[in-house]
């Protein structure tokens, strides 16, 4: 189950969970969309599933989990990968460290609701489903920008709402029963439509890790921040 996959990272983690034999709901804010996204993956005889899920409506969460209980009755892999950069960037605003005077406390807010409470609402409901089961692993798409060892000035709603996430991370850890690992990962600066034309990795290169946490076997790790598979500072 995949938050956010209509493009990018999420739809790349799609196709290759798709590709190792996993049945695939991919999901995106409206149901065209997440149509579209699938059909490019079921042509070639992939299971993919398209459903319709906006992560900030509480409403819309409970619905689509409706469905998902009566549908397959159990979640094996979550990719909490709904996120986005509220902060104008394609306008050349929002990376100096003085954006920290200019982006309105509403606009965290909103990155907040999306980029961290979006997981905190899936979580909520796929955690017991993975615990009763015995067996769990949640992708919970992060950024090295969230790391405060290293944290520098711009785009703070993304960087603030990103920290929140990696604090989902832990939280819902201590949460986890047997075999249920929850980790963040960060796919590093990638090539998407919200990376832009000028980021160092692949969708390639970024989805690795993402699809690594995915996998994890029974010993894997758990409540950690990952990079390519390697831990880094929180």
């Amino acid at each position: 189950m995949i938050t956010g996959a209509r493009r990018g990272l999420g739809f790349a983690a799609a196709e290759k969970l798709a590709r190792l034999g996993s049945q695939v709901v991919l999901t995106a804010r409206s149901q065209e969309g997440a149509e579209i996204a699938a059909s490019k993956l079921t042509a070639e005889g992939l299971a993919v599933t398209p459903r319709a899920l906006d992560v900030t409506v509480e409403q819309d969460v409970e619905q689509f989990f409706e469905w998902l209980r009566e549908a397959h009755g159990r979640v094996d892999v979550l990719i909490n990968n709904a996120g986005t950069i509220f902060e104008d960037t394609k306008a050349g605003e929002g990376f100096e460290p003085s954006a920290v005077f200019k982006v309105h406390s509403e606009l965290i807010a909103k990155a907040f609701d999306n980029n961290a409470l979006g997981a905190y609402r899936m979580l909520q409901r796929t955690l017991p489903m993975m615990n009763a089961a015995g067996y769990g692993r949640v992708v919970n798409v992060s950024s090295g920008t969230a790391g405060l060892a290293e944290m520098n000035g711009g785009v703070p709603a993304y960087r603030l709402s990103k920290v929140a996430m990696n604090a989902v991370t832990r939280v819902f850890h201590a949460a986890a029963e047997r075999n249920v690992k929850i980790n963040s990962v960060c796919p590093g600066w990638v090539r998407t439509d919200m990376g832009g034309a000028s980021a160092t990795r692949s969708v390639e290169e970024g989805v690795s890790g993402i699809i690594w946490a995915a996998t994890l076997p029974d010993d894997g790790p758990s409540g950690g921040f990952f990079r390519d598979g390697k831990p880094i500072p929180w």
